[in-house]
This record gives structure tokens, C-alpha cells and sequence, in this order.
């Protein structure tokens, strides 16, 4: 099922810490992908479908340059693939001494309109990955000489990154703490209640922040900080 507007833009107002409590609520606690962070500070949340790529370690004999040549080489048809709106994610097993992309890729990403690219590895050429506008999560910038400790092997299929799972079309959402993964069916609640805890949020740290204590408030165990709060909501229409 697609994701909805609606949905994609509710989800870029709400934190991945917040989407991990909704989330740890209902079972789930190691949605957040381990080690990533944006190569460049985020003015809004990444949010898209999960279009992915597995590695594996490279066999010499299967992955030399010349494998690039290939058209049906995993990594570049997956960069001609991934549809528009949708986040490349790359299994690169925890390892940056590979680039799981560099410059080129990552902007061809961009120019399809491509929402994100996150990778449990590194990529080359961060700093030039840095300045496009388009997200980009990497542990770490990657050697470019080491390019083929990695052999990408198949895409769009379940993955571990970071170790999270990603399974094809599941919902990612990254800010400048991170991505969290989020299963495509439950996808709408886990928004629908994150953005009502985002508006509970908000009111505590207006109200943390004019002086009022804790207790009582978070969690709500006074009534009265409940009414507080429902009054707060109509003023700031939340």
C-alpha cells in the first residue's frame, strides 16, 4: 500500500524519538538504525518507502571493475530503479571501508527524485554528497580505493541495516538523530499517534520551559495539567 500524502507529511513533523516510543509501545524496540547520521544537518525529516540493497562480502573473482559494466549489476540498476519518493537502502553490514555510493550515484538518486539514501556503511565523496539536496545517512566517509570489499547481490529485498530490519516498502523516517524504520502495516497509526504525542510534547516543554515542574506533568498523573493541556490545544490549534 502506498503511503499517503498526508501521512508522509505528518511524519516529517514528528521526531524518530517519538516514532520509537509509539513504536516500542506496540513490541517493536530495534527499529531505529544503528550508527547513521545525516552527512549534512536536515531542515526537514526524510520520509519514504524503503526500496533496498544487500551485500555481501566480495569474492574477488566475481567482483572486479568490470563487473560495473553490467546493466544488471544490483547497485547501478538499483539507482535506475528506485522509484521516485522512496528511500535507497543499502545492508553494507555494519562495514564503511566500501563505498556503498559516491557523488555520482547519490545525485543521479537525487535528479529521479529519489527521497533519501541510507547505508550502514559509508559513502565516497561525502563531502560533495554533503552539499545535495537530498538526504543522505552514513556511518562513516568510506576509503575510496577499497571499492569492492562489498558485492551487491540482489534489491528490494528484506535487509538488516544498522541492525534494523528493512523489509521492501516499509517506512523510513530520518532526522538529524537519526532513521527509524517503520513497519508498512502500521505505518498510519504509528503516525497518527506520534503526532498526537508531539503536540503533548510541545505543550510540556512550553511548560518545563516557563518553570513548572515535572511531576505531575509528564507523565499527566494531575488532572488539572490535562485541562492545561486541552486548553493549550484549542489556543495553538493542535
Amino acid at each position: 500500500m502506498a503511503l499517503h500524502e498526508q501521512t508522509r507529511a505528518a511524519l516529517k513533523r514528528v521526531s524518530t524519538a517519538t516514532l520509537a516510543t509509539a513504536l516500542y509501545k506496540r513490541g517493536f524496540r530495534s527499529q531505529m538504525i544503528q550508527g547513521v547520521l545525516p552527512l549534512a544537518p536536515l531542515g526537514e525529516s526524510m520520509v519514504g518507502e524503503a526500496f533496498t540493497l544487500r551485500t555481501i562480502p566480495a569474492r574477488e573473482d566475481l567482483n572486479p571493475l568490470s563487473a560495473f559494466r553490467d546493466r544488471s549489476h544490483p547497485q547501478r540498476k538499483g539507482v535506475e530503479d528506485c522509484p521516485p519518493g522512496h528511500i535507497f537502502v543499502v545492508d553494507s553490514r555494519k562495514d564503511p571501508r566500501a563505498a556503498s555510493a559516491g557523488g555520482i550515484l547519490v545525485t543521479r538518486l537525487m535528479v529521479r527524485g529519489v527521497a533519501g539514501v541510507v547505508t550502514d556503511g559509508g559513502f565516497r565523496d561525502a563531502a560533495d554528497i554533503a552539499k545535495l539536496a537530498i538526504p543522505a545517512f552514513h556511518a562513516r566517509p568510506s576509503a575510496p580505493t577499497n571499492l569492492t570489499l562489498h558485492q551487491p547481490i540482489e534489491m528490494n529485498v528484506p535487509i538488516g541495516c544498522g541492525d534494523a530490519p528493512v523489509f521492501p516498502g516499509d517506512v523510513l523516517v530520518g532526522d538529524n538523530d537519526g532513521v527509524i524504520v517503520i513497519p508498512a502495516h502500521i505505518a498510519e497509526e504509528v503516525t497518527a499517534e506520534a503526532v498526537e504525542m508531539t503536540a503533548f510534547e510541545d505543550f510540556v516543554q512550553e511548560m518545563v520551559a516557563g518553570g513548572q515542574s515535572i511531576l505531575g506533568l509528564y507523565p499527566p498523573t494531575d488532572e488539572s495539567n490535562l485541562e492545561r493541556f486541552a486548553a493549550w490545544r484549542k489556543q495553538h490549534g493542535r
